[in-house]
């Protein structure tokens, strides 16, 4: 027994037509969908994702749920089209919901709170989220002092705009409202954060750039690494995120071209700062003093961050909530990372590994891109910390096996540090506080 979706979205499916009805940037509600359903809600055998779970253990959840609307027009149908619409992969569980807008959260919490706890470690529908961006309390561990191992660091985060809805169920209207606003706070930065802002190429929403940046431009930056892509997966366009592309997105970076601001893809906005080698300290004072300055902007035109004590910085996936931070940096461990325990070890300290294309993605040469793997219930200062003392670990490990060293130990008492700040930082390979 199926559970059946009809998206009524556009006549000519996920990229209409840019040109619509000018209406204020409010007015109108998110896109329309009609889920009928059996009496009995179908168990969704096939899907591997914590929305699948969240039903299965609680069938009841849609009759509590499908008829309740947020204030701005969310409805739980669109929250979990995404998980109806992907089975997911038997090896990779993925979340299979967003959320609508920030409301989603609260009022559909009988269904996100289990959501949410099973995604982030068992983090409790009752607890206070920590944020903390004072750089003053960041570890002063090396991360490479050879400089032989780091090739380059990065530091990304998510913000969303209260009172408007997120991507997957924005309007037309409301995602050029969203561009303007972030846009114009971007502007008004000064310094080393000045810069310029490029929509993308066709896009018609920025009248300094009527027709976006020029293809060379684009290209230029995506092969770089530096821009996102058209969505082109069935989760992103089934969440609603690729409607009217590319109208109202587009990507700002400084004049030195080590801070990025992506808007409005899979969030409204992902700010990325990053450059070569280790300096970790000046990536994060960067980022901090960057996010500062939006969020000031922002409410001079009547604006802030979406945040909220128990979620912390709201954004569209559960997955990204908390900090919605990756602290990672491409570190070229070739000896260590050959061994077969590699990830299961850096699951132990708190970190995650990637392939050099990105998720699930294989390695090229030894090197990975390591990062932080929590976002949730930990402050931004212990995730960076947890990344820099990682790291400068995994490499004096590497440097061990070069020298035919025996870590096996070490590697086995390995786990997070009982104490993560600026106060107590490790010492060395051979004196790190343990579990």
């Amino acid at each position: 027994m199926d559970f059946r979706l009809v998206s009524r979205l556009f006549p000519n499916g996920f990229r209409p037509a840019v040109a619509e009805p000018s209406t204020s940037a409010r007015s109108v509600g998110p896109p329309s969908l009609l889920i009928t359903h059996p009496l009995i809600f179908p168990i969704f055998r096939q899907h591997n994702s914590f929305f699948a779970d969240a039903l299965k253990q609680n069938p009841k959840l849609w009759d509590e749920l499908k008829n309740k609307s947020t204030a701005l027009g969310v409805k739980f149908s669109h929250c979990i089209k995404t998980g109806i619409d992907n089975k997911g992969h038997p090896m990779i569980k993925t979340v299979g919901a967003v959320a609508g807008d920030e409301e989603s959260y609260k009022l559909f919490a009988p269904f996100f709170d289990p959501v949410i706890s099973a995604r982030h470690n068992g983090y409790a529908a009752d607890a206070v989220h920590p944020t903390d961006l004072d750089v003053r309390k960041l570890s002063k561990t090396p991360v490479d002092p050879t400089g032989k191992y780091v090739l380059t660091s990065r530091c990304r985060t998510g913000r969303s705009v209260r009172g408007t809805r997120l991507p997957p169920c924005t309007t037309f209207q409301e995602r050029r409202e969203v561009e303007r606003v972030v846009v114009k706070s971007l502007l008004s930065m000064t310094g080393d954060l000045a810069g310029e802002y490029f929509p993308l190429a066709g896009s018609r929403s920025y009248a300094p750039m009527p027709n976006g940046m020029s293809h060379e431009k684009e290209e230029s930056l995506r092969q770089a690494g530096n821009l996102f892509q058209e969505p082109d997966s069935t989760l992103l366009l089934s969440s609603g995120c690729g409607r009217h592309w590319p109208d109202a997105r587009g990507i700002y970076h400084n004049n030195d071209q080590n801070l990025f601001v992506w808007v409005n893809e899979e969030d409204q906005m992902r700010i990325v700062s990053m450059e070569k080698g280790d300096n970790v300290k000046q990536i994060i004072e960067r980022f901090a003093k960057a996010t500062t300055e939006i969020q000031k902007c922002l409410k001079n035109e009547g604006y802030d961050f979406m945040h909220s004590e128990h979620l912390g910085w709201i954004l569209t996936c559960p997955s990204n909530l908390g900090t919605g931070l990756r602290a990672g940096a491409m570190v070229k461990v070739p000896h260590f990372s050959s061994r077969s325990d590699f990830k299961k070890v850096l699951g132990r300290m708190g970190l995650q590994a990637r392939g050099t294309a990105g998720v699930d993605s294989a390695s090229s040469g030894g090197t990975w891109d390591i990062s932080n793997a929590d976002r949730l219930g930990k402050s931004e200062i212990e995730l960076v910390n947890i990344f820099i003392e990682g790291v400068a670990q995994i490499i004096r490990w590497e440097q061990a096996l070069e020298q035919g060293q025996n870590i096996d130990a070490e590697v086995a008492a390995i786990g997070l540090p009982k104490t993560v700040t600026i106060e107590v930082p490790f010492s060395s390979t051979r004196g790190m506080k343990l579990e």
